[in-house]
């Protein structure tokens, strides 16, 4: 996949959603002003064909065409995954529209670097759509040396927390594992395709993880109370889908969530310090505990 395919994606399903509906003729007219044009005066027949097949392998987004009136159109359930796959693209694209226009600015603007989006994400998504396995060598933070020769068979892409992930069947254990994509090198394509399983679908496979850890155990019941302050941040940045307020009392709040009890969902709770107390399971209380005993084991100053 070329590097700024992704980019045409974007900018197509930018331009029919803010028209709504648009004709051939107004997007080729707007096509041949944009960055993307390379001096065509239109988008040829059968490239628009292909890229319509692409985004909606890709994002689940089709682009429709009126037979009455010939216009484009993107029709979408609310809350869909269609839907929220196309707000994320308009969201990159209006970002990096604005960003282009702000260069004197430049220096006054921070931005969160995404490496893994830097160089693997392309080739991973074409992967994707065209149900490629793929090789690659991989840099786990756990191993001195890398592992080389992995092959999975990839099912779908997830970012979290400014790193994009592939999740798929790893082929030499026949297991599904999550590979960060900038712990890798040496990215390759295979010839060989495969079938995507039936229930390879990212919602129902992170339902009950609370960011890319999956655990076999099941879900549990979590309570925790959480003062007045931190309460507001949880209303506006839930921690979990299944989130609930249950109470509100002067000074703290209590909020229940249905999920697995995972090192990833201990280290955010930790975070929050003293705002949160796990009020059960009683097992998440234990590895809140043992993590902040360990951590204030690396401060004692009592002599060996």
């Amino acid at each position: 996949m070329a590097r700024d395919l992704l980019n045409r994606y974007i900018w197509i399903v930018d331009t029919i959603k803010r028209f709504g509906r648009i004709s051939r003729k107004d997007l080729d007219s707007r096509w041949a002003n944009s960055p993307y044009a390379n001096g065509e005066s239109r988008i040829p027949r059968r490239t628009f064909y292909n890229y319509r097949q692409a985004i909606e392998e890709l994002f689940s987004v089709t682009i429709l065409c009126d037979p009455v009136t010939y216009e484009y159109y993107i029709e979408e359930e609310p809350g869909s995954a269609g839907e929220k796959i196309t707000n994320w693209l308009l969201n990159a694209s209006a970002t990096s529209t604005v960003l282009q226009g702000s260069r004197e600015i430049a220096s006054r603007i921070m931005l969160e670097d995404v490496p893994s989006a830097r160089d693997h994400l392309s080739g991973m998504m074409e992967a994707l759509r065209d149900r490629r396995a793929v090789t690659f060598d991989y840099h786990s933070h756990s191993r001195v040396n890398p592992t080389k020769g992995v092959e999975i068979e990839p099912w779908f892409l997830r970012i979290y927390r400014q790193i994009w992930y592939v999740t798929g069947r790893e082929t030499s254990s026949g297991k599904d594992k999550t590979y960060a994509l900038d712990r890798i090198s040496n990215l390759k394509l295979m010839t060989r395709s495969f079938k995507l399983p039936a229930n390879a679908d990212p919602k129902t496979y992170f339902k009950d993880a609370y960011g890319i850890m999956v655990s076999r155990g099941e879900a549990r019941r979590v309570v925790l109370k959480v003062d007045s302050r931190a309460a507001k941040y949880l209303r506006a940045l839930p921690l979990h889908h299944s989130q609930h307020e249950d109470e509100i009392n002067d000074g703290y709040s209590i909020f229940s969530y249905r999920l697995c009890l995972t090192d990833d969902f201990v280290s955010e709770i930790i975070s929050m310090g003293s705002q949160v107390t796990v009020e059960e399971p009683r097992e998440l209380k234990a590895m809140v505990v043992t993590r902040l005993r360990e951590t204030l084991a690396n401060y004692d100053e009592s002599p060996t």
